[in-house]
């Protein structure tokens, strides 16, 4: 059998070792220590936010976000519909509705009208949204001027989902940065690792310092053990969070390899028929966490995404349709949505390339050579 390409391995710099040895010739094993409060001040350094809460992971920060913002049961957060179900199942952990906002084609993240759309509509129904919570998707930031601008005129707070966005900016400004607070992910496919982990970040040191206290499992200033809330188990450990410290020192690296990997792909791929890609708005910089493509199967003389995925998993070689949007999944069949078919189009025409930063070009030549292999095989017999 070939050699299986994966679509985003762990990348490991080198140093991360040596943190981790640290740990262990420290004895800071104990969930939190130095490199915690150290991988903290990175993230700060690195996205210009203000202040940060190294979390067990991204959705354990959207977790306690959503408590930051005050939604409890009975209430309405506005989640964007075409995401992982990451984003919207934390809102259900507080006894909360998620209402479903499609997207927009420009960067398939959440659409501004369809938001206002959505508030207007909840509000008059009497249930004006807690909060809003769009998603950088596959690292291409959202239309966030236009997004919080609607946020202030109704005073909905946002909760920036960062998790695929790390190192994405727009006008230079870090994705996360925007809204009341952001989120970041570090899980083992993500543009850096800590194993598993994730991240609070905000302005706001008050949000922080709380998302802190609640993830120490709310233990109150006491000598002994004493909870006046409840409380989570959410920290990031010492050994972590020295990971973490390791790949923040190529992080710049990992953004720049994901986007020559991009470009490679579209300048291989691009001249086929029926395949497109994402590109960005003026402004914007996406890390290109994974690059994706759409295949037309009307152009593409009956090749569909499924065609190629298929095909690819022949040669060993993983790939996956875009996310299944929120508002199609059984789980959330009930929940209010206001959708216009973007990103069920996209959920049908979608697909993921493998796009680790540790991919060889060996490995990404037998990719486009794999796919155009489809394409030609069309061609020879047109």
């Amino acid at each position: 059998m070939k050699q299986k390409i994966w679509l985003s391995s762990p990348h490991m710099g080198g140093e991360e070792f040596n943190f981790v040895k640290d740990a262990f010739d420290t004895n800071w094993i104990a969930p939190l220590g130095p490199h915690v409060n150290g991988f903290e001040r990175d993230l700060e350094a690195f996205t210009g936010s203000g202040h940060a809460a190294a979390l067990s992971s991204g959705t354990a920060a959207l977790h306690l976000g959503l408590i930051m913002l005050g939604v409890g049961p009975g209430d309405e957060v506005i989640c964007q519909s075409f995401t992982f179900s990451a984003t919207a199942n934390p809102i259900v952990y507080l006894g909360a509705t998620p209402v479903l906002v499609d997207s927009e084609p420009e960067t398939w993240n959440m659409c501004p009208e369809l938001l206002e759309q959505a508030i207007k509509d909840r509000i008059a129904k009497g249930k004006k949204p807690k909060a809003i919570m769009p998603v950088h998707l596959y690292g291409m930031p959202a239309k966030m001027e236009q997004i919080t601008t609607i946020a202030a005129r109704y005073e909905i707070p946002v909760l920036e989902d960062a998790a695929e966005a790390l190192g994405s900016t727009i006008n230079g400004k870090k994705a996360g940065t925007f809204g009341a607070m952001g989120v970041l992910s570090f899980n083992g496919n993500k543009i850096i690792t800590t194993s598993g982990g994730g991240a609070l970040i905000s302005d706001e040191e008050h949000f922080i310092k709380q998302a802190r206290f609640l993830a120490t499992q709310a233990r109150d200033l006491a000598p002994h053990y004493q909870h006046s809330q409840i409380g989570y188990n959410y920290r990031l450990s010492n050994v972590s969070a020295g990971i973490g410290r390791g790949q923040m020192q190529v992080l710049p690296d990992r953004i720049m390899k994901r986007r020559s990997i991009f470009n490679f792909y579209l300048k291989t791929l691009s001249n086929l028929p029926g395949i497109g890609f994402l590109p960005e708005p003026f402004g914007y910089s996406s890390n290109r966490w994974l690059t994706t493509i759409t295949i037309d199967p009307n152009k593409a003389k009956g090749t569909t995404r499924e065609t190629v995925r298929l095909l690819l998993e022949e040669e060993n070689i993983e790939s996956r349709p875009l996310w299944k949007p929120m508002h199609l999944q059984p789980v959330f069949k009930n929940c209010p949505s206001y959708v216009n078919g973007i990103s069920e189009k996209l959920f049908n025409n979608g697909l993921c390339l493998p796009s680790g930063s540790n991919l060889t070009q060996e490995s990404l030549d037998r990719v486009t050579e794999t796919i155009a292999s489809i394409f030609n095989k069309n061609a020879a017999m047109a």
